[in-house]
């Protein structure tokens, strides 16, 4: 039995675990954005960037399974990518109604001056990497807690 305390007030805007997570999503995407813009990505973008340098060729169904984001959200964002010069999209050859995703030359070579965007966010963070390690598990167990019960 746990003998922590409530809080004096439990609606307390800065008691709120959603609240804190909130503004601390915003604010790190935002410590990405001039790290990501000499690469000419967003946020979202070097998101799917990282899924591809991991695990290319994908389809467009496994690219949104493994970034947890709708096909609909995702499609237009490949699209930009694809203009960019970064990936490209085919039909699978085995089954047409899947859309591979695979990287181009530009687009893995794209991956080296990438490898510079997790010291400088951690650099900006000022955070000790125990501590980064340790906020990533307890995210973890969020996120794995919130899609039992979802």
């Amino acid at each position: 039995m746990t003998t922590e305390r409530m809080p004096e007030d439990p609606l307390s805007l800065e008691q709120q675990v959603c609240f804190a997570m909130v503004v601390a999503a915003r604010n790190v995407v935002s410590l990405y954005k001039p790290v990501l813009e000499p690469m000419g990505l967003t946020h979202t973008q070097y998101l799917v960037m990282l899924a591809l340098w991991e695990h290319a060729p994908l389809s467009v169904r496994e690219l949104s399974r493994l970034l947890q984001l709708d096909p609909g959200t995702l499609s237009p964002m490949l699209k930009r990518l694809e203009s960019a010069e970064l990936l490209e999209r085919r039909r699978n050859s085995d089954d047409e109604r899947l859309l591979s995703v695979q990287l181009t030359e530009r687009g893995k070579k794209l991956r080296e001056q990438a490898l510079l965007v997790p010291p400088a966010i951690v650099e900006r963070l000022g955070m000790s990497m125990d501590e980064l390690k340790h906020l990533h598990s307890t995210l973890t167990k969020v996120i794995a807690a919130t899609e039992v019960s979802v």
